[in-house]
């Protein structure tokens, strides 16, 4: 089977048909038959993870096609490791490449001729890039807004190239503002700012039911909306094939020093004097609680309810009038993803239950220690190991079950979302793979130096050198902390884990 790849320049082109057509018709006529599959992109041939040609290189590995055309090795990519990349590949598959913008010859002169057409087309990208950003600078400088910047209140009119206020959104940020600078009883603070307008059926910018307390911040410290407007403020490079490449490697936005920002005026939605006292109150309410805490909790980020698995944090509640302290697995955040299972349980309750286990395990470092080698109940570590196993062989069936549906192409989704779907479970299973090896690698390593031993040996012999009575609470959440990796609360009783 031939197979014909092509690929549009920029998102204009494939929009329009630009250039496009033209491809396929040479291609075709340069195939001589019409038994061909076309493989079309519509993204940047900088990156080489590209739908269509993905599909293409898994095609030619598995066997189905046997011939590839296209007009021009730029079509294949832009940069020339990837030219070399594409073209290795196929060669081992015993695929012929077929150009027909020139011929493509397995000769040290067609080679070469083949590097130099590859370096030739990223150099072009290149200056592409830069007459664009040189362009986009210029317009900027002049006055036009580049684009849709989608700022909440804002919209654009791209006949003037400016923004323009959206009173239905303004209303919103006058709001916004109000419930911040003015005190009042409705709402506290960015978070309950957040939960007002996620109750009231407020939609955001991209229509989204939640709102996030972060995207409040910034809506209160954007200068926009008193009409001063930034272009060239952030640094984007790179980030185009963001969507290709795994978390870690994604390339972060960047701010670029502020003599680089080009200002543009705008239309004011909030006046500078209420914006000033917002922006006053934010560095206030940083400075005042920065690494300052209103209550203290013994157990604080240990606790975590043994059912939902929501992390168990302390807070202050109110009963008959009386102030109670309590852990509980509630999330009141904004956008919190899980609300909990309402699982409540006193501080001092928790805290004496536990630290009465401590006490013994420290009275009696030998016995402890040879009782968490020896015990029973999973440890921490293997409990997590078997989390993860579960995990791993319930994805691989999931996998499995694909595959077959894949082959029998009896399922109601479409072979493009058949494979996203293998492709992320696929991912799915790596990253467990990787956990669990790291898990079962701690594992051993803290069998073979007596880690469990030694953490335990240090605090019990911290703690017996002083007088019961000379524990602090600071000492007490350092021995627990040294000794204790979680506590699990259930409904009848609480598990302990030790590290």
């Amino acid at each position: 089977m031939v197979g014909i790849y092509a690929r549009v320049s920029t998102e204009e082109q494939a929009k329009s048909g630009f250039s496009l057509n033209d491809q396929i018709r040479e291609c075709r006529k340069k195939a001589g038959t019409c038994e061909v599959v076309e493989y079309v992109d519509d993204v940047s041939g900088e990156f080489l993870d590209r739908p269509a040609l993905t599909k293409l290189r898994h095609d030619v590995k598995e066997g189905l096609i046997t011939k590839v055309i296209c007009l021009d090795p730029d079509r294949l990519s832009r940069k020339l490791m990837n030219q070399l990349i594409i073209t290795d590949e196929f060669d081992k598959r015993g695929v012929e490449l077929v150009f027909v913008n020139g011929e493509y010859a397995k000769t040290p002169e067609g080679q070469l001729f083949y590097s130099m057409r590859g370096a030739i087309a990223e150099f072009e990208k290149a200056k592409i890039n830069e007459r664009m950003s040189r362009g986009r600078r210029e317009k900027a400088r002049q006055g036009r807004v580049l684009r849709d910047f989608k700022i909440y209140g804002y919209g654009y009119d791209p006949a003037t190239e400016q923004l323009v206020v959206k009173e239905d959104e303004a209303v919103v940020i006058r709001l916004i503002f109000d419930l911040f600078t003015q005190p009042n009883g409705l709402v506290q603070g960015i978070n309950g700012i957040a939960k007002y307008l996620t109750d009231k059926g407020v939609p955001t910018k991209r229509g989204a039911k939640v709102w996030h307390r972060q995207v409040v911040r910034q809506i209160l410290m954007n200068e926009a909306y008193i009409g001063k407007f930034y272009q060239n403020r952030w640094n984007t490079e790179g980030m185009l094939g963001n969507r290709f490449r795994s978390p870690e490697e994604k390339v972060r936005m960047r701010q670029r020093p502020k003599e680089e920002w080009i200002l543009l005026p705008c239309p004011a939605i909030v006046d500078e004097s209420t914006f000033a006292l917002a922006q006053k109150m934010l560095k206030e309410a940083r400075r005042r609680w920065a690494g300052r805490r209103l209550h203290s909790y013994l157990l604080s980020g240990l606790v975590r309810c043994g059912d939902c698995g929501n992390t168990m944090t302390g807070r202050k509640t109110k009963h008959w009038g009386r102030d109670v302290y309590e852990y509980t697995d509630i999330k009141n955040t904004a956008g919190a993803k899980h609300r909990g299972c309402g699982r409540r349980v006193k501080c001092d309750e928790l805290d004496r239950e536990v630290w009465e286990t401590i006490r013994t395990w420290l009275n009696q470092p030998e016995e402890m220690a040879a009782a968490v080698e020896q015990r029973d109940e999973p440890s921490f570590e293997q409990a997590e190991m078997d989390r993860l196993t579960k995990e791993l062989n319930k994805t691989r069936v999931g996998r499995k079950r694909l595959l077959k549906l894949f082959a029998s192409g009896e399922d109601a989704l479409g072979e493009e979302e058949l494979r996203q779907e293998l492709q992320e479970l696929k991912n799915k299973e790596e990253r467990l793979v990787q956990q669990l090896a790291e898990w079962q690698e701690r594992v051993k390593r803290m069998e073979e130096t007596g880690e469990n031993r030694n953490v335990l040996w240090e605090a019990a012999n911290y703690y017996l050198s002083k007088a019961p009575e000379e524990l602090t609470f600071e000492d007490k959440r350092e021995l627990i902390r040294h000794v204790v990796r979680e506590v699990k609360v259930f409904q009848d009783h609480i598990a302990v884990y030790t590290f």
